[in-house]
C-alpha cells in the first residue's frame, strides 16, 4: 500500500436473513474499487459471530474477535453500511462496535445506508453519536437510499446511478481528505485520550 493508499474497512452491518445488504455492499464496492486511493477490506458482520458484549467468548469467538480487531485497527478509516429497523441500526453493529475502542479513535467514518422513506438517515444519525464518543470523525456527505428495494434494478445497479455515484465519490473524497489528515497527525503525535 502506498502513502497515497488508504484502508478502508467496509463494515457490512447487516446479518437478517434474507438482507438487502449484499446488493448495497456489491453495488459499494464496485463503485469505490474505481478509485486507485483505496484499498478496500470487507467486513462482513454476517461472517463474524461475535458474542455479546459482556460475555465470555468460546475459542472460536476468541480468535474471530481477534482477528476482527486487527483488521479495524489496521484501516485508516471505515465505511459503514447499515439499514434501518425501527428507527435505528442493528444490533449487530452496535455489538461489533462496543467490543472495540480504540481501533476507531482518530479515523474517519463514512456511511452509506438504506431504508424506506427515512432512507437508512435516522441509523446514520444514532451512529454519529456513537462514533463521538468513540472519539472518530464521522464525515458530513453519506449516501443514502430511500426506498432502496425499487432503487435497484434486478443486474443489481441503481436505476439512476448519477445520484448515488456523486454522493459516493463526495463521501469518499470527504473521507480520504480525513484519513490523510489524521494518519498524518496520528504518525506525528500518537492519539490519547
Amino acid at each position: 500500500m502506498s502513502e497515497t493508499q488508504y484502508r478502508v474497512a467496509v463494515i457490512v452491518g447487516s446479518n437478517r436473513q434474507g438482507r438487502f445488504a449484499p446488493t448495497i455492499s456489491d453495488w459499494f464496492l464496485r463503485t469505490a474499487r474505481g478509485r486507485d486511493d483505496l484499498d478496500l477490506d470487507v467486513v462482513d458482520l454476517a461472517d463474524h459471530p461475535l458474542p455479546h458484549l459482556g460475555d465470555t467468548p468460546t475459542p472460536e469467538q476468541a480468535e474471530l474477535l481477534a482477528a476482527l480487531s486487527l483488521r479495524l485497527a489496521a484501516a485508516d478509516a471505515f465505511v459503514v453500511i447499515t439499514p434501518e429497523y425501527n428507527h435505528s441500526f442493528p444490533a449487530v453493529l452496535k455489538n461489533a462496535i462496543d467490543w472495540h475502542r480504540a481501533e476507531w479513535q482518530a479515523k474517519p467514518v463514512g456511511f452509506v445506508s438504506y431504508g424506506g422513506l427515512g432512507g437508512g438517515l435516522r441509523a446514520v444519525e444514532q451512529l454519529r453519536l456513537v462514533f463521538a464518543e468513540l472519539h472518530a470523525v464521522t464525515v458530513r456527505d453519506t449516501v443514502s437510499f430511500h426506498g432502496a428495494w425499487a432503487v435497484f434494478g434486478d443486474d443489481g445497479e441503481p436505476v439512476d446511478p448519477a445520484v448515488p455515484n456523486g454522493a459516493a465519490k463526495g463521501m469518499l473524497d470527504q473521507l480520504t481528505w480525513w484519513a490523510r489528515a489524521l494518519r498524518d497527525a496520528r504518525t506525528a503525535r500518537p492519539y490519547g485520550v
